[in-house]
């Protein structure tokens, strides 16, 4: 056990430092970053690639926002193939849609809770 928890936290620390060098020597923004992250785990799964680095590392691999793209490209080639083209807009959306909803949700409800620092009440 404690060997698979040792390779999830390698695994999911190494896909954070891409992102931190990606900000880091790039001079990119976090916003940029997060869209070189997910398209990277988007082509990685295009590549049959992402499935085995989630057998593999297993939360380390599942956790980063790269699983998102991964998410996201996945259920679209299960949906295209089933589906055709239509699959491919309704497979992304389909695997995604409860975490989109939730980090909408939450978000929403994080705005209404807490104040930024240029806000008074």
């Amino acid at each position: 056990m404690f060997a698979t928890l040792l390779i999830s936290f390698i695994v999911g620390g190494l896909i954070c430092v891409i992102g931190q060098l990606i900000m880091d020597l790039g001079k990119l923004t976090p916003a940029h970053t997060l869209s070189i992250l997910v398209v990277l785990g988007s082509v990685l799964d295009g590549f049959n690639l992402y499935e085995p680095l989630i057998d593999f590392a297993g939360a380390g691999a599942t956790i980063p926002i790269t699983s998102f793209g991964n998410s996201l490209t996945h259920g679209a080639l299960a949906e295209a193939e089933k589906h055709g083209w239509i699959g491919v807009l309704t497979g992304m959306f389909e695997v995604t849609s409860s975490g989109i909803s939730a980090a909408i949700v939450f978000g929403m409800i994080g705005a209404l809770i807490f104040h930024s620092k240029g806000q008074h009440p």
